[in-house]
């Protein structure tokens, strides 16, 4: 692939190498950053007794043998279940291992980038509708603090970033940490987003693949309206291409490794 723009594009690997290995789980954000992503990209959700888990779905009963809302279980209770065994086990040793599929706190993952021994950047998205509503920014917000995440050194620029589908989750960390980035994330182009304007506090459109291919212009109106473009989930080599073509900052994908492969950074 031959384009002037493709070593800008930032790979962003969804929910770790969600393709090889279980999403959320250690196991796969590792293999992201053995693979060479250049961001991580995690979902996050606040149990009964007030810890960020990286799980994408309000239950757990989809990626663990257990059963139930995360916001109703406490961390005790995520951490007896294996979140690693509904994924065939065959192609990794290590799925077997409850060091790497057991629940993932965002601590953990926050630390994990830490300790990479590269720049490795990390989106965080939040899940709304929630019973914990704005406890769950304050929380991930305190977090992010603790990290030293919410203030950059002079010029420098932090590495994570925080995106939703809601406007208002977005709003709540854009005036509690203003020099963190906000993504804002779109199944469909709203009334309220047509002309490449962006919900107040939000900085990054997040289109997904779908509106991409449907509405290839529209991501020149959002570039011309001042806005980076990180689109989700992109997959397929077609979508590589289409998203390269059309100059996006971030492609946020299943498969990190061959995406690189495709965008010739392997």
């Amino acid at each position: 692939m031959t384009h002037a723009r493709q070593h800008t594009i930032q790979v962003v690997a969804h929910r770790g190498a969600s393709e090889d290995a279980p999403e959320h789980t250690l196991a796969a954000y590792m293999k992201a950053i053995e693979d060479g992503a250049d961001a991580l990209e995690c979902d996050v959700r606040l149990t009964a007794d007030g810890h960020l888990v990286c799980v994408h779905d309000r239950r757990v009963n989809r990626t663990s043998n257990g059963r139930g809302a995360v916001s109703t279980l406490e961390l005790a209770d995520l951490a007896q279940l294996d979140f690693g065994g509904w994924k065939d086990a065959n192609e990794s040793p290590d799925w077997g291992d409850p060091e790497y599929t057991s629940v993932l706190t965002l601590e953990r993952l926050l630390g994990l980038v830490a300790d990479a021994g590269r720049r490795i950047e990390l989106a965080i998205e939040t899940k709304h509708p929630t019973r914990w509503a704005g406890q769950v920014e304050a929380r991930l917000v305190e977090l992010l603090e603790r990290f030293g995440l919410t203030r950059p050194r002079t010029g420098t620029t932090t590495p994570v970033r925080i995106m939703s589908f809601s406007a208002r989750s977005l709003h709540r960390v854009a005036a509690a940490a203003p020099a963190v980035p906000t993504v804002y994330l779109m199944q469909f182009i709203t009334p309220r987003v047509r002309d490449g304007r962006l919900p107040a506090g939000s900085r990054i459109a997040g289109p997904s693949i779908r509106i991409v291919r449907n509405h290839p212009g529209y991501i020149a109106r959002l570039h011309q309206a001042g806005h980076r473009v990180h689109v989700w989930t992109v997959n397929e080599p077609e979508d590589v291409e289409l998203c390269a073509r059309l100059g996006v900052e971030a492609i946020i994908t299943n498969r990190p490794k061959q995406v690189l492969s495709q965008l010739g950074r392997l």
